[in-house]
């Protein structure tokens, strides 16, 4: 059985890039009669506002959603986090880092995404108090076929190097939670934003040495305005409520549906269905931005 998800942070109030990632998650799991999860990765907490999470799951609500299984927040997860990195520990797979950003950036070079740490700490024998944890990667290719991008294949090393598991304050990282809760949430499809394709080797490779089973990604085109990504950092203008409808023709708009025969839907239970019935991935555009 299809089971998908929408894991959302907790940032501020959701915004129109965010309800295109749920509406496209939401119609595919849907379209494959499938269950449809909802996450908070509230991990970096210095970063959640307050009650924002109250906010997302209202609009999800006032857009008709629903979701399977209650609602799971990653900051509630962290002794979990902490057996498998014990396990990863214990098999000599990582390593504590006292550099800072400024030694960082005064070797590394420049890779896919950001700085490639050269391995400085790889052999210092550290201990973890105030260190980040990294993960020894290897000379590996991970390939994948992403179900609207088409083929991607990165070098682990070469392309991003040693990353971060648990950072220097003690949170954990991303890359590390996502895996983790995918697979114990029984995630076995991924429709999130292309600016998150360049975690998913990282993201398969720590599911190999967890000994994790695998995923099917896709990644739709991220929402941009002024060449900026729609996101609470960019304080992109948050969803309104009082043009449910007009929202969610927006969305199909944008990933390239047939909305033509959605929109005469009076009603938002017909609407959804109607939508469910009519999605087509094939249709969604194959580049990683859209200007709106």
């Amino acid at each position: 059985m299809y089971i998908g998800r929408f894991a959302p942070s907790p940032t501020g109030p959701m915004h129109f890039g965010s309800l295109v990632t749920a509406v496209a998650s939401y119609l595919d799991a849907k379209h494959h009669e499938g269950l449809w999860k909802v996450r908070m990765e509230d991990l970096d907490q210095p970063r959640v506002v307050k009650d924002s999470d109250k906010a997302i799951i209202d609009t999800l609500h006032q857009h008709g959603f629903q979701w399977d299984d209650e609602i799971i927040y990653q900051s509630h997860r962290i002794d979990i986090y902490e057996n498998y990195i014990s396990n990863l520990n214990q098999n000599e797979n990582t390593y504590y880092c006292e550099c800072s950003r400024k030694e960082i950036a005064d070797s590394a070079i420049t890779g896919i995404d950001g700085m490639i740490y050269p391995g400085i700490c790889r052999d210092k024998k550290l201990g973890s108090l105030h260190h980040a944890l990294r993960i020894k990667v290897e000379d590996v290719c991970i390939a994948f076929k992403d179900k609207i991008q088409g083929a991607i294949e990165q070098n682990i090393l070469r392309d991003f190097g040693d990353f971060i598991l648990k950072r220097s304050d003690g949170i954990y990282a991303y890359q590390l939670a996502v895996v983790i809760d995918d697979a114990l949430q029984n995630i076995n499809t991924i429709l999130r934003g292309a600016d998150l394709i360049d975690s998913t080797s990282r993201q398969i490779y720590l599911q190999e040495k967890l000994f994790l089973p695998p995923v099917n990604y896709s990644h739709i085109p991220v929402a941009t305005f002024n060449q900026k990504k729609l996101s609470k950092e960019n304080q992109s203008t948050p969803i309104e409520h009082s043009n449910i409808k007009d929202n969610l023709i927006a969305c199909l708009k944008f990933l390239g549906q047939d909305f033509k025969v959605i929109e005469k839907e009076n009603t938002l239970k017909n609407f959804w269905d109607t939508a469910i019935q009519l999605w087509d991935i094939s249709l969604v555009p194959k580049i990683r931005t859209i200007e709106i």
